[in-house]
């Protein structure tokens, strides 16, 4: 299989080797890693086994050519430059499977691409990219696939298949809208919370206190062991689930502890929406917080914990600074 990685953060490396390791032809579009990767190829530090692959490198859409697969692992932050790093590696019987986080990735495919050639995928996994073509993989490594607005079909079964053979375990599901929000039962306090702790408890607590940054992120493990901020996590996780709910998607609540009880088990887990902050990067506010608040709002759940956390990342948010 011909495999395009449009994204090689941590993400796409990481699932872009463990393919390349399995003797798929795998390519890279890099940017600033370009020359590390291309002289070094990737090294994965996993508590499964080490391991470094050489995935052939380009430095633009064109000299990669139509896939059989294309990865997207781009920050959400990015989907604006689908029309440009997209179609010269799309063509008609190329699947599209984007391991984004947040709400509207499939969507914005869809505005490019037919509908019936696009996948979604939701990753479990603890990843940092520590340096450039250097991914230190912790924990998990689970891919949940499904398609577009439709149930899987023979096509997404056999890609399910790839993945397993590569050595990652893969799952498919037949309803794609519901394993987004169940994934954002986690991802949107763990990941935003993290980040809002910047401006203290006070700015997420009181709408009228002002948003600076007064102290140093929090990651999984300080947000869970002070009982105010976990008491927002868990607050956080049941909007998220009602939100779910008045759209028919039938999460259990019990899904919040769940999550709260497997998180605690992670350690001092740093988010990446955390470390997009420290990084000084712009936010995925948009994908992970604003369109699940419109849609909570739409199918008629006021989520004013989730409406609160949206006003304290966008005044956070170092590409809303710099804008």
């Amino acid at each position: 299989m011909k495999v395009a990685v449009i994204g090689c953060g941590a993400l796409g490396s990481y699932y872009g080797a463990m393919l390349a390791r399995a003797c798929h032809e795998t390519r890279f579009l890099l940017r600033s890693d370009y020359d590390i990767v291309r002289r070094h190829g990737v090294r994965i530090l996993s508590p499964n086994g080490d391991f470094q692959v050489r995935p052939h490198c380009a430095r633009a859409p064109e000299e990669i050519g139509s896939a059989d697969l294309v990865l997207i692992g781009l920050k959400t932050t990015a989907n604006d430059q689908f029309p440009k790093l997209l179609p010269p590696v799309v063509g008609p019987r190329t699947a599209v499977l984007t391991l984004q986080n947040g709400l509207g990735n499939e969507e914005a495919l869809a505005r490019l691409f037919p509908a019936e050639q696009i996948l979604g995928g939701l990753c479990y996994v603890c990843l940092n990219r520590t340096e450039p073509g250097v991914i230190h993989h912790t924990a998990h490594g689970e891919i949940l696939i499904g398609e577009f607005q439709r149930e899987a079909g023979p096509r997404t079964q056999e890609i399910a298949s790839v993945f397993r053979c590569a050595g990652v375990k893969c799952t498919v599901s037949d309803n794609l809208e519901r394993a987004h929000w169940e994934k954002l039962v986690w991802n949107v306090p763990f990941n935003g919370l993290g980040v809002a702790a910047a401006a203290g408890i006070e700015a997420m607590l009181d709408p009228q206190s002002p948003v600076t940054c007064v102290q140093p992120v929090m990651t999984t493990d300080q947000l869970l062991a002070d009982p105010r901020w976990t008491d927002l996590v868990r607050e956080m996780m049941l909007e998220i689930i009602a939100a779910a709910n008045a759209k028919g998607l039938d999460i259990d609540p019990a899904l919040a502890q769940a999550n709260i009880d497997r998180t605690l088990k992670l350690g001092a887990y740093r988010a990446s929406t955390l470390v997009d902050f420290e990084r000084g990067q712009p936010l995925e506010w948009e994908s992970l917080f604003l369109e699940p608040l419109r849609q909570a709002q739409a199918a008629g759940v006021a989520a004013p914990r989730l409406a609160r956390l949206g006003e304290v990342l966008k005044a956070l948010d170092p590409g809303s600074r710099s804008r």
